[in-house]
This record gives C-alpha cells, sequence and structure tokens, in this order.
C-alpha cells in the first residue's frame, strides 16, 4: 500500500485540510495519480481519500484549466506528523553576570572594612590615669619580673606592642584583679605614653596566645602566673627601653 505523507494545507476557502506532501508541492500530481492509488487512499485515509478523490475527477473530466489554477494556490503549512519520541531542546545556556559578581564583591569588601574600622574607633583612647596617683596597699606584695616586648601587625595594618611578664602573689589574699599603669619615657626620661590597663594572665600559647581575666584564674598566695599587656599605638618618642609599671589597684577576696 502506498504511503502518503501528511501535510496540513490551508485552502483559499479557509479550512484546513489534511493532504498528501506531493498534493501541496506539485499540482499535477493528482492528474497523474491512477485511479487504483486514489481508491487507496481513499481507504487508507477516508477524508483525505475523498477530497482527493473529488479533485481527481475535476481534473480528468473537465475544467482542468481552473482546477489546476486553485490547485497552485493552495497556501500550504507542511507540518509533519511524527510518532516517534519527541526531541527535547536543550536547556538554553546561562550567562554569568559578572557586573553583578563585581558589585556585590565590591560591597562585601567595603561592609568587612567599615566593620574593621568601626570596631578599631569603638575601642576608643587608652584610660589615663595621673601620675601622681598613690599605688594599691596591695601592690607590695605583688612581684613583676622577666618583662618582654614584641610586635605585630593588626587587621588595620597597623602596628600592636605586646608587652610580657610574670607576676607573683607573695600576700596572704587570692587576687581576682589587677590595674596596672603603664608609662613610656622618651630620651629625656619624660613620660611620652601614659597607659591604664587590667592585666590579664596568659591562659594559653598554642596555637596562639590567649589571655584571661584574673576573675577567671585568680592568683593564689604564692602563686606565680604570666600575663600579657597589649597595646594599639605607641607614642613615636618613647625611647625603646621598658616602660615602667605601676600597680594602682588590686581586688582580692
Amino acid at each position: 500500500m502506498p504511503r502518503f505523507p501528511l501535510a496540513r494545507c490551508e485552502t483559499l476557502d479557509g479550512p484546513f485540510l489534511l493532504l498528501s506532501i506531493s498534493t501541496c508541492l506539485d499540482a499535477t500530481a493528482i492528474l497523474r495519480m491512477p485511479e487504483e492509488d486514489v481508491d487507496l487512499m481513499k481507504s487508507a485515509r477516508p477524508s483525505t481519500g475523498e477530497l482527493v478523490e473529488g479533485w481527481w475527477h475535476r481534473l480528468h473530466r473537465g475544467g482542468i484549466a481552473s482546477c489546476l489554477a486553485k490547485l497552485l494556490a493552495i497556501r500550504c503549512t507542511i507540518s509533519l506528523v511524527s510518532s516517534g519520541p519527541q526531541l527535547v531542546r536543550p536547556p538554553a545556556t546561562t550567562e554569568r553576570n559578572w557586573l553583578a559578581v563585581a558589585v556585590a564583591s565590591a560591597i562585601m569588601i567595603a561592609v568587612v572594612g567599615a566593620l574593621i574600622l568601626f570596631y578599631e574607633h569603638g575601642k576608643g583612647g587608652p584610660t589615663v590615669t595621673p601620675i601622681s596617683a598613690t599605688a594599691d596597699p596591695y601592690a607590695a606584695n605583688l612581684t613583676i619580673a622577666n618583662l618582654a616586648m614584641s610586635e605585630s601587625s593588626n587587621l588595620s595594618g597597623g602596628k600592636v606592642t605586646y608587652l610580657d611578664g610574670h607576676i607573683t602573689n607573695s600576700g596572704s589574699g587570692i587576687v581576682i584583679g589587677i590595674t596596672v599603669q603603664v608609662l613610656f619615657r622618651d630620651a629625656a626620661h619624660e613620660v611620652a605614653q601614659n597607659e591604664t590597663q587590667a592585666l590579664r594572665i596568659i591562659r594559653t600559647r598554642d596555637p596562639y596566645v590567649d589571655v584571661e581575666p584574673l576573675s577567671a584564674a585568680p592568683l593564689k598566695p604564692g602563686a606565680t602566673d604570666d600575663f600579657r599587656l597589649v597595646f594599639d599605638t605607641v607614642a613615636d618618642q618613647w625611647d625603646g627601653a621598658f616602660p615602667d609599671i605601676r600597680i594602682i589597684r588590686v581586688n582580692t577576696k
């Protein structure tokens, strides 16, 4: 049995009809088609066969010129019928929006910078105690020794100075807090920087030095602990010698 590929054709009269592709592409195909093929098409596809049969009889029995003109005027929109699997269009590749990535990165950098500045600014200036301030009475029972100084860089690119040492409690009280006054001097032995801090005990040194207040690890009678004082800035006039450390307040229990 002959195969008749299907096509969708729009005639001048308006309706959409299913015809053979050969009919749409060659107006004289019906004229050349044997009557047996017309009968086969009619039996295989009744609606299409009847339409082709009608044109076949018109072409063979009269009005050939007008029929050919009408057939040539048919406008076809071919839509092949497929019973196989549907083709899946691959998803369109999306291009990365580099401008958005750059803007997000710039915003993140700005936020981190602002947080660093806020953190550094929030620390405020160092506490200053008058040089004439008297020492705490219990200070005579506390001995500071083995001082050592070091430096490192902070997150904002500045320099941090560390002052480490040992402190021994030779008194009878349990010390839970110590406040010290640190005096950096210049070449003329004048005070170039005066700063007051709470003494912090070194809790661990590995993998980095970590400190904690004396209230978390009280200094018992006869005990010795390592301490660290941290200075975000040191005066340019400092002569580089170890600063003076005065114990101006002690808390015991």
